[in-house]
């Protein structure tokens, strides 16, 4: 008995050896091991075949490093435990685990299913392809108004049977405008219950090239030309149509609810929905990796975006103080590399306007000139001015070109309705303040924070590489 404890003992270690083998640990990162398959599926996905910038395998581990030590720092943070992040990876894992729930022969069984009730609908009557010419009569209508409708609807028989071509008469005088259109022909084949009652009676009397006499329907009178007459096609010629159609009205979804809410109902109030896809993620991450790593990239994808925004892009763009003293302490790396013009061009259709507009903004910080001349000029339906606030450099705007920097040959296209023009402003030949070149000095400003914060996160957790393991990346069996 002692022989084969040892025995099963043995066995167990060796199994556990060869799955170590099978998938050795390529790095650990704050005391949790990563796997060679996890790096692969990230090393690989993310250097596919069009990707532009690719990475070497060693040039991609000090960015995954970086990847895990902020998803570190988020679950540190418990932002793992805020709702609105539970709520929005749930929804995401829930969008890549309801296909899995149904395969193509549920909804080929479903495009079947449909397929039958059609026919037992259809029945032996078969399908019809009718044209008709309408002559409406309204709901209320008076009886000279019904009069004259039966009166129409006899000339057009009287006419048709007269040598008259259907077609044209229903493209000119029927009232149903999307049949008339095509010569009166409904946009699709006719079946039992489809249409009324008055209408199917006379249209299925009807042998292929028949013509009804004027009949009433409840909107109105009609005449019918049979175009053409069928049985319902056998399942595998339809097949492929009813399948995209179902596909189209989202039936995948549909199946998957469905299946979720059996699963609930047999539980006998054990499992919500959400215990059932919970359930059910955690299957298909142990029966398949790529299933796994992908809800791993969607849940630490979210919290790295939202670590990040907390620790780099918000705290930058918030960072007004921040921002000027980078920029002051940088001025040579935002030199233009010629004059600009920070103001505003504009059309007024009233030429006192032109001082109206200067005096308006005049003082005012520059962020807030746009903001003052839509509510001073333009409030109501009426735009007293067309105006383009900003930072102009040649070629950017026709006005700005001919006024300020004197380009000759130039044409300004004066709107209609504003004949006059004018700039206000200033010509600057660097910038003056951050301000001026914002969105450069912010990324540059987020560049700094997010290395100083990586550096951080280097010091504060614990990280180890091995190399052995690394070099088999994508290079074994």
């Amino acid at each position: 008995m002692k022989k084969i404890a040892l025995s099963l003992i043995a066995l167990l270690q060796c199994v556990v050896l060869l799955a170590q083998n099978s998938d050795p640990i390529v790095m650990t990162i704050n005391g949790k091991a990563v796997s060679r398959s996890e790096f692969e599926y990230s090393y690989n996905k993310n250097n596919g075949a069009d990707v532009i910038d690719k990475k070497t395998i060693d040039e991609y581990v000090d960015l995954f490093i970086n990847y895990k030590l902020k998803v570190c720092a988020a679950l540190d943070a418990r932002l793992d435990t805020m709702k609105s992040f539970r709520d929005e990876y749930t929804m995401y894992r829930d969008q890549q685990i309801r296909p899995t729930m149904v395969t193509d022969a549920d909804v080929l069984s479903e495009a079947l299913n449909v397929y039958n009730r059609a026919k037992e609908r259809i029945g032996s009557k078969g399908l019809i392809l009718p044209a008709h010419i309408l002559i409406r009569v309204p709901t209320q209508s008076t009886l000279v108004e019904q009069n004259s409708a039966k009166s129409r609807i006899d000339s057009v028989y009287r006419a048709i049977k007269g040598g008259a071509d259907f077609a044209e008469l229903a493209k000119t005088v029927s009232d149903d405008k999307g049949t008339g259109a095509r010569g009166g022909v409904l946009p699709y084949w006719v079946g039992p219950g489809q249409t009324f009652k008055e209408f199917e009676d006379v249209a299925y009397s009807l042998q292929k090239g028949e013509m009804s006499q004027p009949f009433l329907s409840p909107v109105g009178w009609h005449v019918i030309l049979m175009k053409d007459r069928k049985q319902l096609e056998p399942f595998d010629s339809l097949r492929s149509q009813i399948v995209k159609s179902l596909e189209q009205q989202g039936i995948r979804e549909r199946i998957a609810q469905e299946r979720v809410s059996q699963a609930v109902d047999r539980s006998a109030g054990t499992l919500t929905p959400q215990k059932v896809m919970d359930g059910r993620a955690d299957s298909l991450a142990k029966a398949s990796p790529e299933m796994k790593y992908l809800m791993q990239e969607y849940h630490d994808g979210l919290l790295l975006y939202e670590i990040s925004k907390r620790e780099v892009w918000d705290k930058a763009a918030k960072d007004d103080a921040g921002l000027d003293a980078y920029f002051k302490d940088h001025k040579n790396d935002y030199v233009w590399d010629g004059p600009r013009y920070k103001g505003v061009a504009y059309f007024v259709s009233d030429k006192k306007d032109i001082k109206a507009v200067k005096k308006c903004v005049k003082g005012l910080a520059f962020e807030q000139w746009t903001d003052a001349l839509r509510h001073t000029f333009n409030q109501d339906s009426v735009k007293q001015v067309q105006a383009q606030v900003g930072i102009f450099k040649t070629g950017d705007n026709s006005l700005v070109d001919k006024q300020v920097f004197k380009v000759t040959g130039k044409t300004v296209e004066t709107p209609e309705g504003y004949p006059y023009a004018a700039v206000y402003g200033k010509k600057l030949k660097r910038p003056q303040s951050y301000l001026d070149v914002r969105s450069d000095v912010l990324n540059d400003y987020q560049d700094m924070l997010e290395k100083a914060w990586v550096y951080d996160l280097r010091q504060r957790y614990k990280f180890s590489v091995n190399q052995d393991v690394l070099k088999t990346v994508n290079k074994h069996q």
